[in-house]
């Protein structure tokens, strides 16, 4: 094979990837504008960000009140979502891109920050409740249904009882936090890919 006959079949292989249909979408939930940028309630953000451009691809087009892009990761074609509807009511755009590429809710992989997990720790989830994430609430009731996998980032716990919750989550990282929260990125990555070949267990089993 001459090197034209090989760009002639990679170019094939990207536009035969390209055309494939959507079959999961991956949401990471924040809030825009550049004040949140960093805060701990952005960490879905953050690591969508992260899994993009490991896959190399942006998230920049406008749709579906969020910006979205396309990706293949785990041999899927992959819809990545950063909802731009503001955190409480992230389902409005969820469902909007749900219903337009007839997703099931088992196909929707969320990112989101938790602060029931210390930073540098993640749970991966088939199913549940939103467990007091607003975000979470309303992708559960904009799509009828809590069958969803999450990945739930740990962003800390507030540090006494007092402390206002808001405050918490708007609040950013230090840079030791910070560390550790970005290495849990590359993880959900790698969780994405098994997802998405339908080894959830395997996954949950390995970063939980």
């Amino acid at each position: 094979m001459n090197i034209d006959e090989l760009f002639k079949k990679i170019a094939s292989e990207r536009e035969a990837k390209a055309a494939a249909p959507i079959s999961y979408i991956v949401v990471g939930l924040g809030n825009p504008g550049k004040e949140y940028d960093g805060t701990r309630h952005n960490a879905g953000f953050a690591a969508l960000d992260c899994i993009a451009e490991k896959a190399g691809e942006k998230v920049q087009k406008f749709k579906f009140e969020a910006l979205v892009g396309e990706a293949n990761i785990g041999g899927a074609r992959v819809l990545l979502m950063k909802p731009q509807t503001y955190m409480n009511v992230s389902g409005v755009a969820v469902s909007a891109a749900a219903d337009f590429y007839k997703i099931a809710p088992e196909h929707v992989i969320v990112l989101c920050d938790d602060v029931a997990q210390a930073p540098g720790k993640m749970r991966i989830r088939k199913s549940g409740s939103a467990g007091g994430h607003n975000g979470l609430k309303s992708i559960i009731g904009c799509l009828g249904s809590k069958d969803f996998c999450r990945i739930r980032i740990g962003v800390g716990e507030k540090p006494h009882k007092e402390y206002d919750l808001a405050d918490w989550v708007l609040g950013k990282f230090s840079a030791e936090d910070k560390k550790l929260v970005e290495s849990c990125f590359e993880k959900s990555y790698n969780a994405i890919e098994l997802i998405v070949k339908g080894d959830i267990e395997k996954a949950m089993c390995a970063y939980n």
